[in-house]
């Protein structure tokens, strides 16, 4: 068996989750990008361009959302901490090819620790969003995809995915 206490930081000698001490670490920049996307028929994908969803800009509703989920991923992820965000750069994009919308989330703050989960929050809340928005349309849509790309800054260091990981 693999002591837990070796592998992940979030339990303590006990096996208890725990939220890390981040205060003796330095203060860094740091930097996390996300992606996903939600795959939709062709009909769906021509009411979100056109802007025919009777709920609104699907796109800038989405977008909205994963700028505000960013900002909240504390309080629905139990282990991440409260961050002062610099900035949160979240856009979404039709890709006629794969019938999808594409987002983006790239997130920059200085602190103690990464902006991943923000990152990534970002991502998912903005693709739950454009389901939301489109369910009356289709109900099989799907969400795919959601993957760190990159993230730099603190003691662990930089990370790049490389091409072709996890289905891309």
């Amino acid at each position: 068996m693999v002591d837990a206490n070796e592998d992940f930081t979030h339990f303590d000698e006990q096996g208890r989750a725990r939220m890390v001490n981040v205060g003796g670490k330095d203060v860094s920049e740091r930097r996390a990008v996300a992606a996903g996307r939600i795959l939709v028929n062709e009909r769906t994908f021509e009411l979100i361009k056109s802007g025919g969803v009777k709920k609104g800009d699907v796109l800038t509703v989405a977008q909205t959302a994963g700028i505000m989920a960013a900002k909240r991923a504390p309080d629905i992820i139990p282990m991440c901490h409260p961050l002062l965000l610099n900035g949160v750069d979240l856009s979404l994009t039709l890709d006629k090819t794969r019938l999808s919308v594409e987002v983006r989330a790239e997130i920059s703050c200085e602190g103690r620790t990464g902006v991943e989960m923000e990152a990534l929050t970002a991502v998912s809340v903005a693709l739950l969003t454009v389901y939301d928005m489109c369910k009356a349309v289709q109900r099989d849509m799907t969400i795919t995809d959601v993957r760190l790309l990159s993230k730099s800054g603190g003691v662990h260091g930089d990370f790049t995915r490389e091409e072709g990981a996890c289905g891309e």
